[in-house]
């Protein structure tokens, strides 16, 4: 994600993902009223982490959420609890503009939370065990720790060379970013059950596709094709090689909830209390004008394509990039496109 607060950044291009955290509102409120058990349970603090936060003000809107809901809880109790101390931990990769992220920060004696940023991939502990008291994540587990290396192997079944991702791409791509999404997810779930304590909530906002849909069908990997269509011209004119377009891959994938359900209980140590689609996420509605839909991609990749092609290319890609746009059919006919968010909230159950 690009960082900072120009005009690419992911700080002012983050509508959609702000649009999922707005439609998981209600649920997530209603949801940690109703599953918080405080039986057995004192706290002197209640410690919280978002994994995933990227650099803009979403991560914020969602904590506040959360404060807000667990503020009501401790209120409202018959139990005679004190509302304890919050501390809030906000994580992303180490290349994260923290500093962004923190800039945005009310001042602390008006934020009713301490906080600290923990840099590190979310697919391994970050957390002492059984530490955490309320884990959350949004729009973050569609990115895979790895590119599946058979992408780029010319003698491997699930080679890429051409494309970029797996939408409209052979059925190896395909189930190697699978394989990949199912061993990372299963890490992260891991690491979350050491790190949550007992009858500790996790929240997960994940992005998808319906069960049974074609990934033709999905607008966001639709866009990513026409950015590798705009690399694949882009090396047919000589502008940049080829060998470096077939080398490159996007490690983002977008799961049903049929096949993020069947991984999360395998995990066998945290139980879904509630798994939907959220409604009311539309891509279309919170960036409807092209200039919006290209910045908001451009915030997404920028740092992806500067990284392996260089900082010369990025303009000239992504204005090929919206010129192809203008013209596509998930952006011209977007009802006939869909991409979804699946709300997942789970419980870690008790130590043996």
């Amino acid at each position: 994600m690009n960082g900072g607060d120009g005009p690419s950044s992911y700080a002012r291009n983050s509508s959609y993902q702000r649009g999922a955290i707005d439609a998981a509102e209600a649920l997530l409120k209603k949801e940690i009223h109703k599953r918080l058990d405080f039986t057995n349970h004192t706290f002197s603090s209640f410690t919280i982490a978002d994994f995933g936060c990227s650099s803009g003000p979403n991560t914020l809107l969602a904590v506040d959420i959360i404060i807000q809901a667990l503020l009501h809880k401790f209120s409202s109790s018959t139990a005679n609890v004190k509302t304890p101390e919050f501390q809030v931990f906000f994580n992303d990769l180490s290349h994260t503009d923290f500093n962004a992220l923190f800039s945005l920060l009310s001042p602390q004696s008006q934020r009713p939370y301490f906080l600290a940023g923990v840099p590190g991939s979310f697919y391994g502990n970050l957390f002492p065990k059984a530490s955490l008291n309320l884990a959350y994540s949004s729009c973050a587990l569609c990115w895979l720790s790895d590119v599946p290396p058979e992408l780029s192997d010319t003698t491997s079944p699930a080679y890429n060379g051409g494309r970029i991702h797996y939408t409209g791409a052979s059925e190896e791509v395909a189930q190697a970013y699978s394989r990949q999404f199912k061993k990372d997810v299963k890490s992260f779930l891991v690491a979350r059950s050491r790190e949550l304590a007992e009858d500790g909530l996790m929240a997960l906002i994940v992005p998808g596709v319906p069960d049974g849909f074609l990934d033709s069908q999905a607008s966001t990997g639709s866009e990513f094709d026409l950015v590798g269509s705009c690399l694949m011209d882009m090396a047919r004119e000589g502008r940049i090689k080829e060998e470096d377009v077939d080398s490159f891959n996007l490690p983002i994938y977008y799961t049903t909830p049929k096949e993020l359900e069947d991984i999360i209980r395998s995990n066998g140590e945290l139980k879904i209390e509630k798994m939907g689609t959220l409604d009311g996420v539309d891509a279309h509605g919170t960036m409807p004008g092209l200039e919006s839909r290209v910045l908001y991609l451009r915030a997404v990749l920028e740092r992806l394509i500067r990284i392996h092609f260089g900082h010369q290319i990025l303009d000239e890609v992504f204005d090929r990039y919206s010129l192809k746009l203008a013209r596509s059919s998930f952006f011209l006919y977007p009802r006939t496109h869909k991409s979804i968010m699946i709300f997942t909230l789970l419980t870690r159950l008790r130590y043996i």
